[in-house]
């Protein structure tokens, strides 16, 4: 059943009055002429698991947060934090108690006032396991006190170190001092959810009609598979700042068609194609796109001890490793200046540099030698048992050449024969996370700009540790890293043992490409996050 938001008369008077002003209008800030038609349209893979900001846990699903939610920090073009619904923040001399103070005048959608209450009541329920969130483990990162204990179900959420000391001051208690908290509280996990409209429509609540948000846009339209609509908030504090009337991500599944309804105008913004970045270049200069992306890909090992025993011999998993040949797959198939990867961690990452690691200084010829080698020594391979392992990806055709030309590569320099598994995106999450895989397809964004938000993946009590690895020594350098006044040298030496026990194949370090409609300004090329803020895009006027 399709749903959709009624707007009444005078709500479509506005609309109309305000698309007439901006026709007439100039951006207040450059002075540049406005198109009257202020919309932005861009394409994403897959139907959005949930909109909701304390259940999300992929990176569409973040974009869409953003536009409707507001949490106590947002990011700048370049991706440094600034004011949200909090406009001052402050911490203790020992670091252990954050105070945000909030802005009066924010306002849900309904026109109730935003308070402090809010994010306790968002921040309890994100860390109660009876609300069943993928990103507990979130608010338990962030050292908040007791939070532990409280995704652990051994703690009331009510003991959580968060409370509203008044209806404009929130207090944060954590048990660990870390610098980069600030960072931590622009995602959307930690954003704000209208208790009682989560308490009378349950788990309806983000459906429109019955969904209150408190920030740029209002959820206006859904329907699965197809389309996601969010228009302006009338009640949101910066309003009179906000261009664009209308959001609309348009779900297709398939590149090449969304390279066509782009150039026919449907779309303002769609992922380049797999391989096309060159050619695109040449016939679209001034809308393509390459910007870094703090993301890396690479590929799930599972090492359970119930997994398949060949994959639980290090051996293995380094000769399929090591078999890859990275620099093919970056320069021949992707095209589009992503950059090979050895570890987890994408270089670009903020006060960041990776380890050298053995393989990243090898020639691909040593590699795939030193590959043979291993998996002789496992016996397996040319003269040994033969392996024939399953690839498990996202339903995408970037994803399926990828798995190809890897099961290429293993047959050629190891003979080790694959199959590929295709899933929806949600079926895919849920499979993976539940274990039933030889080998899947996987990438980390960070949640924040800085190494452990990759790192910490990998800690065994990680609920998004999908291989299930498990390495004390590994853990306690994680922790260690925590209270550390140089965390590099820790960071470096955890990603010298994910390389020595690869539970991961690091593959490629994103870059985001993608074309913009030339007539859309604002997007914050410079935020190595790719978090982007439609309030701060407008359409220019054709010339």
């Amino acid at each position: 059943m399709t749903l959709r938001s009624t707007w009444g008369a005078a709500s479509l008077l506005a609309m109309l009055a305000a698309g007439a002003v901006a026709q007439q209008a100039t951006h207040p800030e450059t002075g540049e002429p406005l198109a009257g038609n202020q919309t932005f349209t861009y394409r994403v893979l897959d139907e959005f698991p949930t909109i909701d900001p304390g259940l999300n846990e992929d990176v569409e699903g973040s974009h869409v947060a953003r536009q409707m939610f507001e949490g106590l920090l947002n990011q700048d073009p370049q991706g440094n934090v600034i004011p949200g619904v909090a406009t001052e923040w402050s911490a203790s001399e020992d670091g252990l108690t954050w105070t945000f103070k909030l802005r009066p005048e924010a306002r849900w959608s309904n026109g109730d006032p935003v308070t402090a209450n809010d994010f306790v009541y968002a921040w309890r329920r994100a860390a109660d396991p009876n609300t069943a969130s993928q990103y507990s483990w979130y608010i338990e990162l962030m050292k908040v006190e007791n939070a532990g204990a409280v995704v652990a179900g051994e703690m009331p959420p009510d003991q959580l170190g968060v409370r509203a000391v008044d209806d404009q001051t929130l207090e944060v208690t954590l048990s660990q001092a870390i610098p980069y908290f600030p960072q931590m509280v622009t995602h959307t996990t930690t954003f704000p959810v209208p208790q009682k409209v989560i308490e009378e429509f349950g788990d309806q609540w983000t459906q429109p009609g019955n969904m209150v948000s408190n920030g740029a846009y209002v959820l206006s339209e859904r329907v699965p598979q197809e389309r996601l609509v969010m228009t302006r908030n009338e009640n949101y504090w910066d309003n009179a700042n906000t261009i664009v009337e209308t959001v609309t991500a348009l779900v297709i599944n398939d590149e090449s068609q969304g390279l066509t309804r782009w150039q026919a105008g449907e779309l303002d913004q769609t992922d380049v194609p797999i391989g096309q970045f060159p050619r695109l270049s040449e016939e679209f200069p001034e809308a393509i796109h390459a910007v870094p992306n703090l993301c890396s890909y690479y590929y799930a090992v599972n090492v359970r001890p119930d997994s398949d025993p060949a994959l639980l011999d290090v051996r293995v998993r380094e000769a399929l490793s090591l078999a890859i040949d990275r620099d093919v797959i970056v320069n021949a198939i992707l095209a589009a200046g992503q950059i090979p990867a050895y570890t987890l961690a994408h270089s670009a990452t903020a006060g960041y540099e990776p380890p050298e690691v053995p393989a990243a200084s090898m020639t691909q010829a040593e590699r795939n030698a030193r590959a043979q080698e291993l998996l002789a020594e496992a016996g397996y391979g040319e003269g040994g048992e033969p392996l024939t392992f399953e690839i498990m990806y996202n339903t995408d055709q970037a994803h399926q050449q990828l798995a190809v030309a890897i099961g290429q590569m293993w047959k050629q320099t190891l003979g080790v024969e694959t199959t590929l598994a295709n899933q929806e995106w949600q079926t895919f999450l849920d499979t993976r996370r539940d274990g039933n895989f030889q080998i899947a397809r996987a990438a980390w964004c960070a949640d924040y700009n800085e190494a452990s938000s990759f790192l910490d993946l990998m800690t065994t009590d990680n609920s998004a540790n999908d291989p299930r690895y498990e390495n004390p020594e590994y853990d306690a350098l994680m922790e260690e890293s925590r209270t550390a006044a140089d965390p590099l040298p820790l960071y470096q030496q955890a990603e010298a043992i994910l390389a020595r026990d690869v539970p991961i194949l690091p593959i490629y370090f994103y870059t985001e490409d993608f074309l913009l409609d030339p007539s859309i300004k604002g997007y914050p090329f410079e935020n190595a996050q790719e978090n982007w803020y439609a309030k701060e895009l407008y359409r220019v006027a054709e010339e």
